[in-house]
């Protein structure tokens, strides 16, 4: 039985970043652009990663700042300051 993670984004340029970041972090992990949105999935997990994320914007970044281009979320949320993880328990 598939059990797929995955999160959507606004199309956008945080979302690009973001996008680009969790495709560094999760090889295994597909991604479709699609109109107005970016949806990356995979198989039981999916990790985003804070200090992925700052070398990718130059800055510092905070794991919350993600929500607000977040459209959907499948999985299981496990947050803290370093990273955002989606998988099935």
């Amino acid at each position: 039985m598939s059990q797929l993670v995955f999160i959507v984004f606004q199309d956008n340029d945080d979302s690009r970043y973001l996008a680009e970041a969790v495709m560094e972090d999760n090889p295994h992990a597909e991604i479709q652009h699609q109109p107005a949105l970016i949806r990356i999935q995979a198989e039981k997990r999916l990790v985003i990663n804070r200090e992925t994320m700052e070398e990718k914007l130059g800055r510092d970044w905070d794991v919350q700042e993600m929500l607000v281009n977040v459209i959907s979320i499948g999985g299981n949320v496990d947050e803290d300051d370093d990273h955002f993880i989606l998988e099935w328990k």
